[in-house]
């Protein structure tokens, strides 16, 4: 399963009259040179200190800060690749060099934060609500990356306006950290493909138990409530994640259908269920953020969890929905071989697909290049142009 993200609060940094910790959700280490910055620095300067590794701790004033952080954005992708990428691969490899890149630039200017969740900066914005729904309480005074601040708040805009999810015919609410169900034809799929019989049928222990496992936001645990499951339990490797799928299923008036069973890929104990929806990170790789976790799946470990431990945790007559697009595949990351080979390898069979296409062309797994090269920029949508989603019912073989 993909690494968990926990707030990161550590290295007492002293500078002049200044005392406070370091904060960083995705676990970047502290600065390890620091300079105060304002209004007088050009933004020239402040690109080529970030570059080379100074951080900024901004004392101007809130807009300024948000200037310079432009400023410096389109400086650092002034920058391109001498030569074209030679495959979808490739682009893509090259795509997310250069997200970390521009990620590490931009993360070197800093704003402070106060004990209370303020930023004690002139004209800068009320930022309590969402900093103490991302962070929690705070018991000192802090320095954060303004990258790190913006994405803050904008989960907070998220969380209060929430995504409206017509399988539902209601919104879904993410919680800072938790990627959100913007891509709808997934769900959909959840919602119309056929339940196994065992999946309605009464059992002697009471209602057949149904598995969400990397529940997210608990939107397909919704769905399957929704549809007339009694007893969804929810698993997530991220805390938050479950936290946010139980506040979900509140709003939904689906709290006594859904559970959550922990951290664990599959709940504790050796219950069967009569379905197990399993909807992996589709992107091999390493995440490198909480939402992250939400696209890639280091070495492909919870598809292969779910594929391994799904046959004897299945009752008779019981299926494994797998929810996967193959966009892994047309970037040349994992084959359709490799994939029907894990699932024949776990001694399971496929019985059915459903298959279905993004609706929106702007629709894909990857979040949006910062600044891809012309030739990266193609191969990549030619990729997300032929993008099909399949959700893969399975049994034991």
């Amino acid at each position: 399963m993909s690494d968990i993200y926990r707030p990161t609060t550590v290295a007492l940094l002293t500078l002049s009259a200044l005392s406070a910790r370091w904060r960083s959700e995705n676990g970047t280490p502290p600065p390890r040179r620091l300079i105060i910055a304002d209004d007088s620095l050009r933004a020239d300067a402040a690109h080529r200190l970030a570059c080379e590794g100074t951080s900024l701790l901004w004392k101007g004033d809130y807009p300024g800060a948000l200037r310079l952080l432009n400023a410096m954005r389109r400086r650092a992708e002034r920058r391109r690749p001498r030569s074209a990428p030679d495959s979808p691969a490739d682009a893509f490899r090259r795509h997310r060099q250069e997200r970390a890149r521009l990620a590490r630039i931009l993360g070197m200017l800093l704003v402070p934060l106060d004990a209370d969740h303020r930023v004690p900066l002139h004209r800068a914005p009320d930022v309590r609500e969402a900093c103490l729904a991302a962070y929690g309480p705070l018991l000192e005074n802090s320095i954060v990356s303004l990258r790190e601040l913006l994405g803050v708040i904008g989960a907070q805009q998220w969380r209060l306006r929430g995504v409206e999810v017509p399988a539902l015919g209601a919104r879904i609410h993410p919680h800072y950290g938790v990627f959100p169900p913007t891509r709808g034809e997934y769900v959909d799929l959840v919602a119309r493909a056929p339940l196994p019989p065992a999946a309605l049928r009464p059992t002697a222990a009471g209602h057949p138990l149904a598995l969400d496992l990397g529940t997210g936001t608990g939107v397909l645990a919704a769905v399957l409530a929704k549809r007339g499951l009694r007893r969804v339990l929810v698993t997530d490797a991220n805390p938050r994640a479950l936290a946010c799928a139980q506040d979900n299923a509140h709003r939904l008036g689906l709290a006594d259908r859904i559970e959550a069973a922990g951290t664990a890929l599959y709940p504790p104990g050796d219950d069967r269920a009569a379905l197990v929806v399993c909807n992996p990170p589709w992107l091999p790789g390493r995440a490198a953020s909480a939402l992250d976790q939400g696209v890639y799946d280091p070495d492909s470990r919870m598809l292969h969890g779910f594929l391994d431990g799904l046959a004897r945790r299945l009752l008779p007559g019981g299926e494994g929905w797998l929810v996967l697009s193959d966009l892994a595949e047309l970037l040349g990351l994992r084959s359709r071989a490799d994939l029907l080979g894990a699932i024949s390898g776990a001694g399971l069979r496929v019985t059915g697909r459903l298959d279905t296409v993004p609706r929106h062309p702007r629709a894909t797994a990857l979040a949006p290049a910062d600044a891809p090269t012309e030739a990266t920029a193609d191969l990549l949508q030619a990729a997300r142009t032929a993008e099909v989603t399949s959700l893969w019912r399975l049994a034991p073989s």
